[in-house]
């Protein structure tokens, strides 16, 4: 086989597209396929760099683990990061070429930040090299696993599509919905969102993918038989829900601000004490991805906060990256964390800033690109200074830090002059505070079991970090789960046959309005 595909879409954002997706990428892999993803064009601000310096969306990047693939710019053509409620920068093939708002990007009005080539309408002139990444990854492995946007029913946007039935069509793709059941109103989601479609759309709709069900399947098969009666389409399998699986997320905005824990592997701590971490919930927060390796070691607990008194038992604290690095100075003098991290810093306890977040703990910040807001005082608490460019820095660097082997990735405009401190990567530390650009750094383990050491001798906690521990190995065991999750509650061999043989024709029509 090559060249077969499968488009994944779902009924609503966050109904497990990203997971479905990967999980079918496991599956077909483990069966010896040479399996891609790919989604032509994501909104998100979890983004990774690839090996040749590429920007892509970071569920992109879990998928071709899933697949055991090198992630490339060809599996996520478009990224949209968002600066605001109505503004997004525009990454392409990996590279920004401008700031444009929603209503320009999707045909409208709205222009682009100067100097910038975009022009409204955008969107459609992205549709030929959008179509020519997944011609060209089809063209090189067994199947592309696509995952879409949002629903494809949104019919608002479908003129200008460019990741849902767009491409399905235009693809000859077959199409399997996923609802979320835990939700509820998932038969109306499903019946809804293909009687909104065209007669065109509506025939490569193969069936729909159940996700997170709890109970007995028995309950819902009378459901599953008046759905196919009514749409006459099958369902192609329940998943049941699955507890910590803890797979990147695309949206760090869907982050709960209270309470939140990154689930994770539940193990005693090797020590005596637990050491807590706090983790501040900047606006446009992004890649707090970087935190889940602090959540899956044994014994760290970690949580999002927004107020200064939550701070106020936590071992260590992290400012994490943003999109909008002096919105979030703002926002952090606005709800008191900036006194209290000054408090914290001078009593010498643990703060880690990371990208936007080492930024805001600088002295200054000179930004005409981003906020264009020009010279703004930072937290003053590490001796940095940092000028935005108007290109960004995307970079996979290498290095060591407290005796210790180091990988991550940089994705900023932001230019620091370093000025003092002792050197931490690409930043530095003063006492108990550290700054960095690198994201990712703590995924690696021997790192990160130095700074946590760092951190409770400074906190004063009897914590002492699993010696065992492997970062890269809990990814893997999820990415298993996943792919069990599709082996066992899906039908397979249907699933084998759509992605090798497309939809099934003759598929009726369901009109809206229908009972």
């Amino acid at each position: 086989m090559r060249g077969g595909g499968l488009l994944v879409a779902g009924t609503t954002s966050d109904a497990g597209k990203s997971v479905v997706t990967a999980g079918i990428c496991r599956w077909l892999v483990r069966k010896g396929l040479k399996v891609a993803p790919f989604k032509g064009q994501n909104m998100s601000l979890n983004s990774f760099v690839t090996r040749e310096g590429a920007e892509i969306g970071r569920a992109q990047a879990m998928q071709a683990q899933a697949a055991r693939v090198e992630p490339t710019a060809l599996m996520n053509p478009v990224l949209l990061k968002p600066g605001g409620d109505r503004s997004s920068q525009v990454v392409l093939m990996g590279k920004p070429v401008g700031e444009m708002s929603a209503r320009g990007f999707f045909g409208g009005s709205g222009g682009s930040s100067p100097g910038t080539t975009l022009h409204g309408g955008r969107q459609k002139e992205l549709f030929e090299p959008v179509m020519a990444c997944l011609e060209e990854l089809r063209s090189t492995y067994d199947a592309v696993i696509c995952e879409g946007a949002g629903s494809p029913a949104e019919i608002n946007l479908r003129r200008t599509d460019i990741v849902n039935m767009g491409v399905a069509r235009a693809a000859k793709l077959p199409v399997v919905v996923v609802g979320d059941i835990d939700r509820g109103g998932v038969f109306a989601q499903f019946f809804g969102t293909t009687a909104l479609l065209s007669p065109e759309d509506q025939s490569l709709v193969a069936g729909y993918l159940v996700n997170k069900f709890r109970g007995d399947v028995s309950l819902l098969e009378p459901g599953l038989d008046m759905l196919h009666g009514l749409t006459g389409r099958r369902t192609f399998g329940v998943l049941p829900y699955a507890h910590g699986l803890g797979i990147d997320e695309e949206d760090g905005l869907r982050v709960s601000l209270r309470g939140t824990v990154r689930e994770s592997v539940v193990a005693p701590p090797v020590g005596a004490d637990v050491l807590r971490v706090a983790v501040c919930a900047v606006p446009l927060m992004s890649n707090f991805t970087d935190v889940d390796a602090l959540a899956a070691e044994p014994g760290v607990v970690v949580r999002f906060v927004d107020r200064p008194e939550e701070l106020a038992d936590a071992d260590l604290v992290v400012v994490p990256g943003t999109r909008g690095t002096v919105k979030a100075l703002a926002w952090l003098r606005e709800r008191g964390l900036a006194d209290a991290l000054a408090r914290r810093a001078a009593e010498g306890r643990p703060v880690l800033g990371v990208c936007g977040g080492f930024q805001a703990l600088g002295e200054r910040i000179e930004d005409e690109v981003e906020s264009r807001a020009g010279v703004v005082d930072g937290l003053g608490l590490l001796p940095v200074r940092v000028r935005f460019a108007v290109g960004k820095t995307l970079a996979r660097p290498v290095g060591e830090a407290l005796g210790e082997r180091v990988e991550g990735y940089e994705i900023h405009h932001g230019v620091a002059d370093v000025r003092g401190g002792e050197p931490f990567l690409d930043g530095c530390r003063v006492g108990s505070v550290w700054g960095t650009h690198w994201h990712g750094s703590l995924e690696s383990d021997g790192f990160r079991r130095a700074f946590l050491r760092e951190v409770a001798a400074a906190a004063g906690r009897r914590f002492v970090p699993a010696p065992d521990t492997s970062f890269g190995a809990l990814r893997e065991e999820q990415l298993d789960r996943l792919g069990d999750l599709i082996e066992e509650h899906a039908d397979t061999d249907a699933l084998l046959r759509l992605i090798e043989e497309g939809a099934p024709a003759g598929l009726p029509f369901v009109p809206p309005g229908a009972p």
